[in-house]
């Protein structure tokens, strides 16, 4: 197994799958529970969601199943890893708030953060877009 593959998967087209069915369906081609060994976060804007393994897991394993479940197919829904990438954006910043602030909040482990190598704040759109240092420590 490779360890830059993300344990998240990402389902597309979902729009046919309400969440709970969806849940079910991973927890049956899975062999796992929900909440217990794996989350599941639902982005409705484009009918996606992403599945987040806590329980180790051959991801690449797991989304070739999906790829050849009947249900799978009958909802029309995709699987494919989600990439990892060093860098996310953060919506809904109060124009108050500062890069130091935003540094220290997603460089804290409490937050799941990690080392943060730059931020770029856009307070006409209330976000920023966070850098976190690569997993060897440096940028």
């Amino acid at each position: 197994k490779s360890t830059e593959t993300s344990p998240s998967v990402v389902f597309e087209n979902i729009q046919r799958c309400t969440p709970k069915c969806l849940c079910m369906l991973l927890e049956n081609i899975s062999g796992l529970a929900v909440d217990e060994d794996f989350t599941v976060e639902v982005i409705p804007e484009i009918n996606a969601a992403v599945a987040t393994f806590t329980k180790s897991i051959d991801a690449e394993e797991f989304v070739k199943k999906c790829s050849q479940n009947k249900r799978v197919k009958e909802f029309k829904v995709t699987a494919r890893l989600l990439e990892l990438t060093q860098s996310i954006k953060a919506e809904n910043i109060p124009a108050s708030v500062s890069t130091d602030y935003i540094t220290v909040y997603f460089e804290s482990a409490r937050n799941g953060g990690g080392p943060v190598s730059d931020v770029q704040l856009f307070p006409e759109e209330n976000s920023a877009i966070i850098t976190f240092c690569d997993r060897k420590g440096n940028t």
